[in-house]
């Protein structure tokens, strides 16, 4: 009898995609979830992977960052996409699931596998001393939470109150910008300036304040979420030259372009050590996601950004992960705890089963001393694995499924359409290589 076994904590899309990895490898699998006797704020059915907000698992199409991880998570036979095609609706070139419908048939076919034994019940500690997958979601229950912070430093433990938007580094037009850095304080090429002149900043004033902003659940409604992280919009309705005095200020440069101060500024910094992303820097927003591209893009140095990823506030507890998460999802310290689902640092429902299929899939290698595998950056699963434990990303957000994270190609493709095409057929030619 195999004697093989490992401990998953939470039954969401990150939970149900590790213990099916490890069964896969014939190791017994103890999934605990608390539900359906305790509940987060956000939860209310008792069945496994319940999709709390859109039904929605984004874009099919292979040549959309959505349509590609959900290929390469195909490759891992992924059982909630297992269960998507049983629970899909029409939803143009989206899949969408009658949510009931999904979360009834994960449940199912986890209840079923006879390796995997469901365990309702509330885990207020991670044992260290097994192999364990903590798939927590970002509205764990306060014991476990405690749990998580003493094991990883409360350094590492963040609450996800802000972020500001990424737009890819190739999308900025370098005709409306220039590289400086404040009072030419460190590398040249530290920051890239977006300028403003009197006339285009109070019209991006007037949009801005007129943008309309994302509804906030009842459970983000909290006094601490906002603390010492003002939305940019919250600040502009302040005065009209609040945010000149704040995120946009022009102080410290110059636009080579005119030899002037520019009226206001918008500086990005590097998201990445590639360079291939770029972040707004104070901009961390409610706006509506069709909003920030309207708006934001009347800089005239991103009317053409290609947005990686949209700024959000919400409660989220998650990982600061680089530094603490390897590339398979393990703690560097503790290489037997693996960490899946939002809370190591990624952003969405199919990148958190993602998560947990590369959490599983290396854990059940560890317990057979095999090595553990590396996908590279032209994958989006190895893009998004090698996000999370990248150590030259500051001020670590989580990040979601988009092209801007992968390996550029080494041909030069200006159609944005084919150039996508093009780097989901190399990713998929790589999957064709290896022996999964």
């Amino acid at each position: 009898m195999n004697d093989k076994r490992a401990v998953v904590i939470g039954g969401g899309l990150a939970g149900v995609e590790a213990a099916h990895q490890l069964s896969r490898r014939g190791i017994r699998v103890t999934l605990y979830e608390m539900k359906p006797h305790k509940f987060s704020p956000a939860h209310k059915s008792p069945k496994l992977a319940e999709l709390v907000c859109s039904n929605s698992l984004k874009a099919e199409r292979l040549g959309s960052a959505a349509g590609l991880l959900k290929a390469e998570m195909r490759l891992f036979d992924s059982v909630c996409l297992k269960a998507a095609d049983i629970a899909k609706v029409p939803a143009g070139g989206a899949l969408a699931v009658d949510r009931d419908v999904f979360s009834d048939e994960v449940t199912r076919l986890i209840e079923e596998d006879e390796n995997i034994t469901l365990v309702h019940e509330e885990l207020t500690e991670i044992p260290t001393d097994s192999t364990v997958i903590v798939a927590a979601g970002p509205l764990m229950s306060d014991s476990l939470a405690k749990s998580v912070a003493d094991l990883c430093g409360k350094d590492f433990l963040a609450f996800y109150d802000a972020a500001a938007p990424i737009v890819t580094a190739e999308s900025i037009d370098m005709e409306n910008a220039f590289t400086q850095s404040r009072y030419d304080r460190g590398g040249e090429d530290d920051y890239i300036n977006c300028p403003l002149d009197k006339a285009q900043y109070e019209e991006f004033y007037e949009a801005l304040i007129n943008a309309e902003s994302a509804e906030l659940h009842s459970f983000d409604k909290r006094k601490d979420v906002y603390e010492g992280c003002m939305p940019i919009e919250v600040l502009a309705s302040r005065g009209q030259d609040a945010m000149r005095y704040g995120p946009l200020k022009p102080v410290g440069l110059t636009n080579p372009k005119t030899g002037h101060r520019p009226w206001a500024n918008l500086q990005l910094r590097k998201e990445n050590k590639d360079g291939t992303m770029y972040n707004l820097v104070g901009f961390q927003t409610n706006l509506k996601f069709p909003e920030q591209k309207r708006v934001f893009s009347m800089f005239p140095a991103l009317k053409n950004a290609e947005f990686v990823r949209y700024g959000v506030m919400h409660r989220n507890t998650f990982l600061n992960s680089p530094g603490l998460l390897s590339y398979d999802f393990s703690m560097i310290k503790h290489p037997n705890i693996y960490f899946a689902g939002q809370i190591s640092g990624v952003e969405g429902y199919m990148e958190s089963a993602s998560s947990g299929i590369l959490a599983g899939y290396n854990a059940a290698r560890r317990i057979f001393g095999e090595e553990p595998i590396l996908l590279p950056k032209i994958t989006m699963m190895g893009a998004l694995s090698q996000y999370i434990s990248d150590e030259s990303v500051k001020n670590f957000q989580p990040m979601g499924a988009a092209f801007g994270i992968i390996d550029p190609l080494e041909e030069k493709i200006r159609d944005k359409k084919e150039r996508y095409q093009a780097l989901a057929e190399r990713s998929m030619e790589y999957f064709k290589s290896i022996d999964l």
